[in-house]
């Protein structure tokens, strides 16, 4: 006898979860706690995922917020969203042993915002007050040589101390949203200068994409991420302005509301870069024990990319 609710139609978006970045962030703490023991200590959380954090602080991780917080000596992994100048020379005169895991492509940014402030630039950073993403990159520069544009709104006010103007942005906010921003900018200051390469990462295009992709066709946006994790919540805001008003940021498959769930026949799956697979494939098998579930995959490219390990870490 068949039990099951009804059927469903359960559109995943790929690609979807963990990026380059990411992977390589846990691989240093990972890596970091086998080879000199825990506890290893990590400035911030090292993803905006509380089941990674966890699932790390269970191995010997230790996740502070202060470098004050830190026995002399012992070895600290950054996060993967980059620190500011100061808790760099900060860690070095505690004689910290540091272990980057900033992600290549914040680096990227951070050595743009140096360059630009080196050539007599005002920097005009995109994001969002508060990230540790931008307290980094603003990190990077004196206070005064870097303003923060959050919005549109912002956009349109901001005035720059300098007619010498170039923009930078936070790796991990809506593509759409920021090219609205920048468009703003550069109708007020038509001489800004851009980055060289968009500074948005490609797996948060690509998640962006994706999601828009099968937005139209669901009646149900379920994104898989936590509540501090800005990518996630990005996608959240994408679907939402692709198609789909009933778009939820859920932790896990703890949260689902499955009796909103009943009421709709198509679904849509997908999870932010700092989301665990496994997160995923919970929620695929619940719905399999509660629905006849068709599930439909969507892949608009195919990820390859990967980034190496700090050498000390990658010749042990």
């Amino acid at each position: 006898m068949n039990n099951k609710q009804s059927s469903k139609n359960l559109f995943l978006a790929s690609p979807r979860g963990f990026c380059a970045g990411v992977e390589r962030a846990i691989s240093i703490v990972e890596k970091s706690i086998e080879i000199y023991g825990k506890p290893i200590y990590v400035k911030h959380e090292i993803v905006h995922n509380k089941h990674v954090v966890e699932r790390l602080s269970n191995l010997g991780a230790i996740f502070i917020e202060n470098i004050d917080e830190v026995p002399v000596g012992s070895k600290i992994v950054f996060s993967a969203h980059g620190v500011a100048e100061k808790v760099k020379k900060d860690s070095i005169l505690k004689d910290l042993n540091i272990l980057d895991a900033t992600c290549p492509l914040v680096t990227k940014v951070h050595l743009e915002a140096k360059k630009l402030y080196r050539n007599g630039y005002h920097i005009l950073l995109i994001g969002h007050d508060g990230h540790p993403e931008i307290e980094g990159t603003k990190g990077q520069v004196p206070f005064k040589s870097i303003s923060l544009v959050e919005n549109i709104d912002q956009a349109k006010k901001v005035y720059p101390p300098s007619t010498k103007l170039a923009w930078l942005s936070q790796t991990t906010l809506s593509v759409d949203d920021t090219k609205d921003i920048v468009n703003i900018l550069k109708s007020r200051f038509p001489e800004i200068m851009s980055p060289g390469k968009d500074d948005i990462c490609y797996a948060t295009s690509n998640r962006q994409l994706a999601v828009k992709e099968i937005a139209p066709n669901v009646e149900l946006m379920l994104i898989v991420g936590s509540e501090n994790s800005s990518n996630s919540k990005r996608l959240v805001e994408v679907s939402e302005k692709a198609g789909c008003k009933n778009s939820f940021l859920i932790s896990d498959a703890s949260q689902i509301n499955w009796k909103k769930v009943n009421t709709f026949k198509n679904i849509g799956l997908s999870s932010g870069a700092s989301a665990p697979e496994n997160l995923i494939d919970e929620i695929r098998l619940e719905f399999s024990k509660r629905f006849d579930t068709n599930e439909i995959q969507k892949e608009i490219i195919k990820e390859n990319v990967y980034f190496k390990l700090p050498k000390v870490l990658d010749q042990i």
